[in-house]
């Protein structure tokens, strides 16, 4: 049975630690017992769980009751609980009934895990009785984090998804996590996933740094390693999760207790959600995605409302706390880029040497071309002085360091790799004195790119002092000292440019000298990325594409579904029907044929196929295919394609040009106008086929691809025609060369307009609203002495006079500049009176004046005394309050009504009317 498969994978041997069809007493029923089909013991000799089996087309859940009294009978025997198991073989289910409800896994534990579940019974503590470790984490934000994910678990949840700017700290709030939740017994192993390397290796030595108990493993350099922290790239971990040693899996199910995934989205779902559904974890989602940007599957994954994280902690308001600086944000118009170039726009020097670039393939028809687009500059035509313009842009203006006399770090986003190269190559022409050295490309393209990245980042201030980028510095990269932020290509993620910006948000103390910190930081933007998104608040909404196999997939699935219809219908073909009929059942048979070698080919041991081994051993049946429903073709759909098969490769070309004549044919069969496109398609293949007559190969075809190039051929075309095109064709596809075409190269005069500020709808750009705010509250906070602001802070009313040169005293002066600026950062709804009282608070002792009559030890309790007390410390503290706080904590301590609790009608209206008139006086 495919269940003592499993077992056996997670270590569990017949007669040694595991016993079957064991006899329990106690049982409901006549004879008062019943056999357990198997139990799985402790070295102690005690069960450890029950697993109840069932045959492959029961649905498991009908062995649930049964397996959880069998659990009881054992419990009786033993005197140790057991955890439940209830599985067909294709479905597996565990309920551990004293800690959470049953949950599908993949496989069953090891004897060591289940003894780990079974202590964490009595030895998992209340984590929010545990204080969070203030030397990894001391941000109050941070704090709440990790109080938010672990109410979500103590709830029962288990997974979880905290949005967090870029530059937050979310790697040392999760080891921070991590590590309150391994002192209060709830994990002990961790796997923490990114999407790269290099991030894997940033985190690596942030968990060395700041828990180096865990003893981390870098799982991409030591895959043996052991300890409690283990770090991954999701490509290696997808790897490692199908390794065996003998019969036992390496990483079984319940080898880790908590998964952490580092920037998580929909793509990393879609392409390694199988690592999420094979371990049997708690799941923590880390994004720097803004709540309103995270998408709607990633939210589902975590089992989340959308738009709805456990928690989170936005760009603004890290900005405005003064976690992050803002940036400066600029765009900046070369012509060029911005519209182009027209031939007839050139003067006639500029023209002469238009005509003597040697423009290769740019042109379809051989031609010098009329005009370049916008969007080719910089990918086709490379332009030296537009390069020029925009290297001598950022060397004039970009943020300096060393007392103005050396460009601050600058990462400059490019388009490409010839882009970036030929960046490079301008700056050295014009700064040779720099020896190669200050400005570096920095890609996936550079061997040894690493060395480069943390030559760029060291706080030892070695060059390169600029990054020149494509792809490799968008994201994940930790570097404070970043000052300036090139976008010389276009951006279309509203995601992506969100985590570029992100690049030079973090603080840098002391970067100028010392004392003198980080404050904002630059953005010049040449490719109008700022008005798109300022237009196009979402930016792009595009799809992730399926992976080519499972296209592929589907589209015979299509195509032999719509052949099973009583009669397939072709354009101009209906009458010969009959003899159709043969030729499409040929074609039906292929398509089938094709298809379940596909199935019958997919390792049924593979961790990803098990979790549809159900309908993969069903569809491995050839003789299932005969007599497929629409049932059976959803299935094959929602079930079978895209998982993983061992047919032999073939070459991506040719499987290419298998879906372009498999939506040919749909086209045909359906009669839609995408017809005219694949046609076209297959016609400009042929041609590019034809030139290549020396190639045995396709000289042996020369007469097909002639005829394939003609009307005549397309004329009344039948199925079974293009199945006989797409046979002969497809291996002839890979000798078609995909030659680069070469970039052009310029000298044509481009011009650069007058950089303009602009507004970041996303936080505020003009000011550091967190150090604005610092300066004027400490600014009014040092003069409470004023005659206006003592009048506030001692509950006394303000003339009209007073309330003038307050207004006077408090815009005009140098830290608040003006009212305008004061009210762009405190809003213009809340009277400047009670913002000042906030500040400086009540005075005490007018406080109690006010309340008085409520604190004579005659009239009144102890209760109602406290409960009055309460609201002077408020009062002393924030200055006014609202009514309504009365019944909201701290208050409903005292009693659970608030204010109506310890006092009636009467004295509850009294108490509300001296609030209003505090607030009242501070209103002006």
């Amino acid at each position: 049975m495919f269940i003592d498969v499993l077992l056996r994978e997670a270590g569990w041997e017949l007669g040694k630690n595991a016993d079957a069809e064991v006899p329990v007493s106690g049982m409901p029923n006549a004879q008062g017992e019943g056999f357990v089909d198997y139990v799985l013991w402790g070295a102690n000799g005690k069960p450890l769980a029950v697993v109840e089996a069932k045959r492959s087309l029961k649905d498991p859940d009908v062995g649930q009751q049964q397996a959880k009294l069998y659990a009881d009978c054992l419990e009786s025997e033993k005197g140790q609980r057991p955890l439940i198991f209830y599985t067909n073989g294709n479905h597996t289910w565990l309920w551990d009934d004293r800690r959470a409800p049953p949950r599908e896994v993949q496989g069953f534990y090891t004897r060591e895990e289940l003894e780990l579940a079974i202590k964490r019974r009595s030895l998992q503590t209340d984590v929010h009785e545990l204080p969070i470790n203030s030397e990894i984490v001391e941000r109050t934000y941070q704090h709440r984090a990790i109080r938010a994910m672990t109410e979500a678990l103590s709830q029962g949840r288990r997974a979880g998804l905290l949005t967090m700017a870029t530059g937050t700290g979310k790697t040392r709030m999760s080891i921070a996590l991590i590590e309150l939740l391994m002192r209060g017994n709830w994990v002990k192993r961790v796997l923490f996933l990114a999407d790269r390397v290099a991030l894997v290796k940033q985190a690596a030595n942030a968990f060395k740094e700041f828990l180096p108990d865990s003893s981390p493993v870098n799982l991409v350099t030591d895959k043996n390693g052991q300890g409690r922290v283990y770090l991954c790239t999701y490509p290696t971990m997808m790897g490692l999760i199908g390794q065996m040693e003998g019969d036992r899996r390496k990483y079984g199910v319940g080898h880790f207790d908590l998964i952490v995934i580092d920037e998580a989205h929909r793509s990393v779902y879609q392409k390694y959600g199988a690592i999420f559904r094979y371990f049997d974890s708690y799941l923590v989602g880390l994004t720097a995605t803004p709540r309103d940007e995270v998408d709607r599957d990633t939210y589902h994954l975590f089992g989340l409302e959308t738009g709805v994280p456990t928690d989170a902690y936005g760009l603004s308001e890290a900005v405005d706390d003064g976690y992050l600086v803002p940036p400066k944000a600029y765009s900046v118009p070369i012509k060029f880029v911005r519209e182009g170039i027209r031939y007839d726009q050139l003067s006639d020097d500029e023209k002469e040497h238009w005509e003597s670039l040697d423009w290769g393939d740019y042109s379809a028809e051989g031609d010098v071309p009329t005009e370049v687009l916008a969007s080719e500059v910089n990918k086709q035509l490379f332009n030296e002085p537009t390069i020029d313009l925009m290297l001598k842009h950022l060397m004039q203006n970009g943020l300096k360091v060393e007392g103005g006399d050396k460009l601050g770090k600058t990462i400059i986003f490019a388009v490409n790799q010839k882009h970036a190269d030929f960046i490079a190559r301008r700056f050295n022409h014009h700064y040779p004195h720099f020896n190669g050295e200050f400005a570096r490309v920095i890609t996936h393209a550079v061997s040894y790119a690493q060395t480069l990245i943390d030559d760029f980042s060291s706080k030892l201030n070695k060059l390169p002092q600029i990054a020149i980028s494509v792809d490799m510095l968008d994201t994940g990269i930790d570097v404070p000292q970043v000052l300036n932020l090139v976008f010389f290509k276009a951006v279309r993620s509203k995601v992506k440019f969100l985590q570029m910006i992100g690049r030079g948000t973090r603080l840098c103390p002391d970067l100028f000298a010392p004392g003198e910190d980080k404050r904002d930081f630059a953005i010049f933007d040449f490719c109008s990325n700022f008005e798109y998104f300022n237009e196009n608040p979402k930016g792009a909404l595009g799809g992730m594409a399926e992976p080519l196999g499972k296209r592929l997939f589907k589209a015979r699935l299509d195509l032999l579904s719509l052949l099973t219809v009583k009669e397939a219908q072709q354009p101009g073909a209906i009458a010969e029907a009959a003899g159709q009929y043969d030729t499409f059942a040929e074609l039906r048979t292929e398509i089938t044929d094709e298809l379940h070698d596909e199935v019958a080919a997919m390792n049924q041991d593979n961790f990803i196929v098990r979790t549809e081994l159900e309908h993969v051993t069903r569809f491995a049946t050839r003789e299932v295919w005969n007599t497929l429903d629409d049932a059976a073709l959803g299935d094959l759909r929602s079930h079978v394609a895209g998982l993983p098969s061992e047919r032999a490769a073939e070459h991506i070309t040719a499987k290419l040009f298998d879906l372009v004549c498999l939506n040919l044919q749909l086209a045909l069969l359906r009669s839609t106008s995408d017809f005219v496109t694949y046609r076209d398609k297959i016609v400009e293949l042929a041609s590019q086929l034809e030139v290549m007559e020396s190639v045995p190969a396709i000289h042996a075809e020369l007469a097909l691809l002639q005829d394939v190039q003609t009307d005549e051929y397309w004329q009344d075309i039948r199925l079974p025609m293009l199945e006989h095109l797409r046979r002969r064709m497809r291996e002839l596809i890979k000798f078609i060369e995909r030659r680069p075409s070469n970039p052009v190269y310029s000298v044509l005069n481009d011009e650069i307009g007058e950089a303009t500020v602009v507004d970041l709808k996303d936080f505020n750009t003009g000011i550091n609203l967190g150090q604005y705010k610092k300066k004027v509250e400490a600014y009014i906070r040092a003069n409470e002495n004023h005659v206006a602001i003592a009048k506030l802070k001692f509950n006394r009313p303000l003339t009209p006079s007073d309330l003038s040169e307050l207004e006077h005293f408090v815009y005009e002066s140098e830290p608040v500049q003006s009212r305008e600026q004061f009210e762009q950062c405190y809003g213009a709804d809340k009277p400047l009176t009670l913002l000042i009282r906030s500040l400086v608070g009540l005075d005490r002792n007018a406080a109690k004046e006010a309340f008085g009559q409520f604190l004579d030890e005659n009239r009144y309790s102890s209760q109602q005394i406290r409960f009055v007390e309460m609201i002077i410390e408020r009062l002393t503290r924030l200055g006014v309050m609202e009514a309504g706080q009365l019944y909201e904590p701290p208050f409903t301590a005292l009693h659970h009504e608030g204010l109506d609790g310890p006092f009636g009608d009467a004295d509850a209206n009294a108490i509300v009317a001296v609030i209003a008139a505090i607030k009242h006086s501070a209103s002006g």
